[in-house]
């Protein structure tokens, strides 16, 4: 019970940091990015290794169903052929706490050599991946919430707020209204529960 009263506590730590440091400015100029690629007949790609694996294809889903198509690229797959979906000047938002990840790295300078522009989310300013990147946004941790401070918790939680925070901002560009939401989202009680108002 004391072990779960300290992850609690610091999920509720993390995320107040995170919010206090948050950059509106990075995120800004993410959506900015992504929308220019999209006036370009660009496309949106999300990616990851691991863990962040399942964040990517969560987010790739959230943009798509709010007014931004994303798709999700195995970020080991990439180098086996599947980054021949990412085209020149389309955009990647690859995620990953370390910033580090081996696998990754070779992902992110393949798609670099192909054209494609990073969005890092990373939780380590100085990596790698953060200076490979055109744009990165921070989504760092100090305490991951448990006994051995290695398992992804606290790092995942804040990676998915920054990245819900940029679906906002994009949303709202759009200026999505509950008729066009529902023709994307028409299934399930979410679907029903629309338009039964409408």
């Amino acid at each position: 019970m004391n072990e779960l009263k300290k992850y609690l506590g610091t999920i509720k730590e993390e995320i107040t940091d995170l919010i206090t440091y948050l950059s509106p400015a990075a995120l800004e100029e993410a959506k900015n990015c992504i929308l220019s690629a999209k006036k370009k007949g660009k496309r949106l790609h999300v990616t990851g290794i691991g863990k962040p694996s399942y964040v990517a294809g969560y987010i790739a889903s959230l943009l798509s169903s709010t007014g931004t198509p994303a798709y999700f690229l195995d970020g080991t797959e990439a180098v086996h052929g599947s980054s021949g979906q990412v085209m020149e000047g389309d955009v990647v938002i690859a995620i990953s706490n370390s910033g580090e990840t081996r696998e990754l790295k070779d992902t992110i300078t393949t798609l670099k050599n192909n054209g494609a522009i990073i969005i890092s989310v990373t939780g380590n300013k100085e990596s790698w991946m953060a200076k490979q990147s055109d744009i990165a946004l921070f989504a760092g941790v100090s305490q991951e919430g448990d006994s051995l401070n290695k398992p992804p918790r606290a790092s995942i939680v804040v990676e998915v707020i920054v990245l819900q925070s940029l679906s906002v901002l994009l949303q709202e560009e759009y200026g999505l209204d509950p008729k066009q939401y529902v023709k994307w989202h028409p299934g399930g009680s979410l679907g029903q529960s629309i338009s039964q108002t409408m």
